[in-house]
This record gives structure tokens, sequence and C-alpha cells, in this order.
């Protein structure tokens, strides 16, 4: 085995040639252990509390063991941050000559093909789009990766990505004209070279549900899984192995049905009056839903006769569609896919109507958006739908996050993945907790349902804003109460509020950053994966303990499924899950050892009820008090210290 202390040690290589490299041997204790796994084999499941440095404790090991490793990260921001940032700085400082790869979802590189079809079409809804198709074409001649990350002028969210970028359902694979120079097939290339690649939870579950098949499997055999940010697993993958049919999706069959009849053939009219059809039935689908944005169990609505009706409406003008284009499929391979995608929408709208799905281990639900809508399938119980695939990939795995115990436990995030049979292994973050943190539970607020909760919030807020200096998140459970809690702070706070939906998260996180006396608002997204480290961050503000909503029909389906086993399920799912989110949020506080700051929980439950316990089990070992004073006089330390003798 590798002498992990030489490397990770306090005179190790990476203190000699890191700069501002610190020694935990919590690090090197957690880097001893992966190296073990990856030699011997097996599951490892390890909780590396914040400012631990698991990201180095993997790297270390996985760049030196000589075997192909696939690590695999939460988000597209983290896998840009591990490959661009941390990675090279790793490899350099070990001076080895790992050949690395960084490899995305199709959805992330350029098509050439479909770009060169937008241009053809010119049809586009504004003059703005028209920029951005011209900015791409610019581009597109320049790149090397044909990732979309290097545009970073267009925004993430803008209309004209899906124009120029392919999905499984439209890509002509190897009958691509366009095949010779895709930058996927390369990407994917290169992954297969290296020895270690860089992927993401959404490429994972892919390769694992096969919904790639023009290409075959996405990802290459490999030694060695890591999966970075593992809590966020369970969720992504219970995406992947369901099914999911869209507005969006529809009407980008009949928009690419009609490119390709135009450019392959234009002799058989009833086509594109077919197409037209079809995308009046499905814009008239989303309207039946109703206009509000919403997410529901199908049970609600499979009733309803205007939406059975226009759903039918929608399968009647698919099938049309699919007779017609078997007549000219040969004419072309954009065609081909065109009748390929007809047939699967076909199949996957006709699995969702079977009212045997009921008894399927299935939950079906619907989201609506402001222009689209999706249909849903989606399995209650993922965990031998995984072990399978694990099975399937002979080699050994790791998970690991800051947060996967509830307590001292792992049974829950085992449970969900089917992983009872593997070794598990926490440790505690360096930080020095008592000291750095205050922890404040204030008194005398009401129950969470009541209608003057949120303003009971805000008047502990205040007061805690203002020994703060600002410096604050304040996060929310839901979009309500963030729009009430932002109406009321206009005129109640004197520091710049930044409030979520206002601006795009990276540019309110950089104004916060800068700013250093801001308070932002924000709810789910920026629970987790945010990093402000120093002083611009030095109180975080909760709002509720951060149950999951009742309604969400998933969730009542999970529910549901437990109790009929004669389960708990708010004990053996709801609270985990609860825990496992508040101390994600919870850890925006403390970033590094010199960060000090107030953590604020509103909830009145987390000391009243009995299980309470599992929350205050779960977090970091930071100072408590339920006394306003202990705050102010925590703040005014702060400032003291800060004084010149």
């Amino acid at each position: 085995m590798l002498d992990i202390h030489e490397i990770l040690g306090p005179e190790g290589q990476l203190a000699s040639r890191v700069t501002g490299y610190s020694y935990r041997p919590q690090q090197e204790a957690m880097a001893s252990r992966v190296m073990e796994t990856m030699e011997q084999g097996g599951v490892l499941i390890s909780e590396a509390g914040t400012g631990t440095g698991k990201t180095f404790a993997y790297l270390v090991p996985a760049l030196l063991s000589g075997q192909k490793v696939i690590i695999s990260t939460g988000t597209r921001n983290l896998q840009d941050q591990l490959f661009h940032r941390d990675l090279p700085l790793v490899r350099d400082a070990l001076a080895t000559p790992v050949n690395v790869a960084l490899l995305k979802g199709r959805a992330n590189y350029l098509c050439t093909h479909r770009m060169e079809n937008a241009l053809l079409e010119g049809r586009l809804n504004s003059r703005e789009m028209v920029d951005q198709l011209m900015q791409v074409q610019g581009w597109a001649g320049r790149t090397k990766s044909g990732d979309i990350a290097e545009l970073n002028d267009i925004p993430e969210d803008s209309g004209i990505w899906p124009l120029v970028t392919s999905t499984t359902d439209n890509c002509l694979g190897q009958e691509c004209p366009s095949h010779s120079e895709c930058h996927l097939v390369e990407a994917r290339r290169r992954a297969q070279e290296a020895d270690l690649v860089v992927i993401n939870h959404y490429l994972l579950c892919a390769d694992f549900s096969l919904k790639e098949g023009r290409f075959g499997k996405l990802l290459p055999d490999a030694d060695c899984f890591i999966v970075d940010e593992a809590h966020q697993l369970p969720e992504v993958a219970g995406d992947f192995f369901g099914a999911t049919v869209s507005g969006r999706q529809l009407l980008e069959l009949a928009r690419d049905t009609e490119t390709e009849y135009q450019k392959e053939t234009g002799d058989l009219k009833e086509i594109p009056e077919q197409t037209a059809i079809l995308s009046k039935a499905v814009r008239d689908l989303r309207l039946m839903f109703g206009l509000d944005i919403r997410r529901g169990s199908w049970n609600e609505i499979k009733n309803d006769q205007s939406v059975i009706a226009a759903l039918a409406k929608v399968r009647e003008s698919l099938s049309a569609l699919a007779s017609l284009l078997e007549v000219v499929k040969d004419r072309g391979k954009g065609l081909e896919s065109c009748f390929d995608r007809c047939q699967a929408l076909a199949l996957d709208l006709g699995n969702f109507c079977d009212e045997n799905e009921a008894d399927s281990g299935n939950v079906r639900w619907f989201e609506t958006f402001r222009q689209t809508f999706r249909l849903n399938r989606t399995p209650l119980d993922i965990s031998e739908l995984f072990q399978a695939q694990m099975a399937s990939r002979h080699g050994s795995w790791i998970f690991t996050s800051a947060t996967l115990a509830v307590g001292d436990s792992f049974t829950h995030f085992q449970k969900q993945l089917g992983l009872s049979d593997a070794q598990t292994a926490c440790w505690e973050s360096p930080f020095d907790y008592p000291s750095q943190a205050l922890w404040f539970v204030p008194r005398g607020l009401p129950e969470p349902r009541s209608p003057e909760y949120i303003q009971a919030v805000l008047e502990v807020a205040v007061p805690v804003l203002k020994a703060s200096r600002g410096r604050a998140f304040m996060l929310f459970t839901s979009h309500r109460a963030l729009r009430e809690a932002a109406a009321s702070l206009e005129d109640r706070v004197t520091y710049p509020l930044l409030v979520q939906g206002s601006a795009p998260k990276g540019e309110l996180l950089e104004r916060f950053r800068e700013l250093g006396n801001a308070v932002l608002l924000g709810t789910a997204s920026f629970w987790e994966g945010v990093d402000v480290r120093g002083e611009a961050l030095s109180c975080v503000i909760i709002d509720k303990l951060p149950f999951a909503s009742p309604g969400d029909p998933v969730l009542q389906a999970r529910i549901d499924a437990l109790r009929k086993k004669g389960g708990n399920p708010f004990m053996e799912y709801q609270v985990p899950q609860a825990a496992i989110a508040l101390k994600q949020g919870a850890g925006r506080l403390i970033r590094d050892e010199q960060d000090r700051g107030v953590l604020v929980i509103c909830d009145p439950r987390l000391l009243k009820k009995s299980y309470g316990h599992v929350f205050l089990a779960s977090m970091p070992p930071m100072g408590r008090t339920r006394d306003i004073v202990d705050v102010e006089h925590f703040f005014e330390q702060e400032v003291s210290s800060s004084d010149p003798a």
C-alpha cells in the first residue's frame, strides 16, 4: 500500500508543494481508507465533515493507484471546479503523469448538425436569439472541446441551446452527416483513453439506465467509482430509473420532423400539416392543466375528462405522425430518427396511461411549467435497480459527502441505494465549532403552520441582522415564505437585500461577496453547493426544519408504501431526509478555520418535539443559546478583536 502519510502528512509532498496546505489527520485517515478500499475491493460509505479536505483525500489515492477511476460529482459546476482547479493542483504536486478527462452529458456539447439546421431554418423568436446563434456559430469555429460552458455570455436557460445541442431523442448517432466532427464522440473517446474521468451524477445514472442506445454505453469500464456529494445520488437515480414525457420533447419532435421533411422530401404535405396538429394538441394539453405552475399525483386529475381528452388527442396525433413518417423514413437518416422518436414517445405515453401502473411499484405524477408540462413515472424503491447496476460493474465503490449520516447512523442512505453490506466511516470536521460558531434557537415562536409564523421569524431576524451587520443568508423552505419575507424586510433593514430570482444565482453570490454586508434570501438552491468564505457570510438564519413538502407526489407515494409495509414513514424517511438537508443548510456558515458566525434555527419543533433529538445529534458541536444577548455579545467580540490595539 502507498504511504499516504508521506503525501498528506505535515511534512509530506503536498505540504511542500501546495500553497496554503494545512495538515488534517482526518484527511490522512480518509485517504488511507479510500486507498485500502481501492486495493482490496468493496464498498465504502464515508462522511467527511466540512473542512476535512475530502477532495484531496480521494484524489491522492485515485491518482496514485494505477487504476482506471471514474469520479462523479453532484453538479456540472462542481465537476468543472474539480477538473479545472483541484485535480490539476494535486496532479502537479504529485508529479504524476495521469491522463485525465472531463465528460458531461450530451446537452453540454455543441451539435454542429443541429446548429447548421438552425442556421438553415432561419426561424428564431427574437433578435436576441439571432445574435446568440451568430455568437455560437463564431465560437464553433474556434472551440476544441465544444463544451458550451465556454460561452458564458449566453445564459444557461437561453432558448438557443436546445437548437444547437442534441438530446437522446434527436441525435442521429453514427448516421449524422457531422459525426466525424462530433464533440460528444470526441469527449467520449478521450474518456475511454483516460486513466481518470470526471463526470456528474446525471451522466452516471444515464449510463445506468441505458438511455443512450445510439452510442452504446456512455462510460468506460473502470476499476473504481468515487461518488462525491453522494447524498444527492438517490434522487437523481430515481429520475433516471423512471420515465418522462414532456411537452418540450413533443414540440421538438414536431419541429425537427418539419425541418427534416423540408430537407429530404417535400412532396407529402400531410407531414407538415400533421406536425402542426401535434403541436396544437400539445399546447392544448398544457392549457387543460390550468394556468398554475404545480406538481401533483396523476390520481388528482386522472378523472378530469378535459385533461384525458386532450391527452388522447396528443396520442392520436402522435400515432398519425408515425404512420406518415413510416412512409418516408427511408429517404434520410433525419426522417428515420424522427420516426424512431415518434414510436418511443408513443410507447412511453402508452405506458404512462396504463392503469396497471398503479400496482407496478412506480408513482405516476405530473408537473407544469409556464409553457410546458412533464408526465413522469418514478420508481418508489430504486435499491434493487441500483444494486443490479453496481454488480454489473466490477470494481470498488466509494460514496462520500459531508452529509450522509443521521446522527451516527448511515442506515437511511444505505437503504435508499441497497448498500447494507458496505463499510462505513465518519470523520468529524477539524473546525473548532464551540468557539467559531454559536447556534441560536429563539424562544416564543408560534407553530410553523401558524399564519403569523413568518412575521414572527422576521421579528427574531431583524435584531440578529443588526448585530451581525448584515452579512447573512436567510434560507427558507418555501418560495411563498421567501416572497413574504422579502416584501417585509425591505423597509426594516438598512443592508442590501439580494433575493433569489431577482438575478441569476452566480450573479447574486458574486454581489454578496463584493458588498460585504448584504442579506441574501434564498430557498433550496442556496442550501447546498454554496461556498462563501470569510466575513461576508457571518450569519445563517433558517426559517423551518426542512421537511419535504407533504404534497410532493413522489414523497406521498413513498410514505404510503412504507405505511403499507407496517413502517413509520415519518421517522424512517421524512425525519432523516430533513436532518440531512438541515446539515447542508447549516454547513454554509463555517467554511474554514478563520470563519466565525451565528446559526439561527427558528423552528420551535427542534426542542419541543420528540424527534428533535435526531436533528440535534446530526449537527456540529456549536455553542448553543436561546438568548439574543449572547448573539449580540458574540458579534461584539468579533468587532473588538478586529480593532487595532
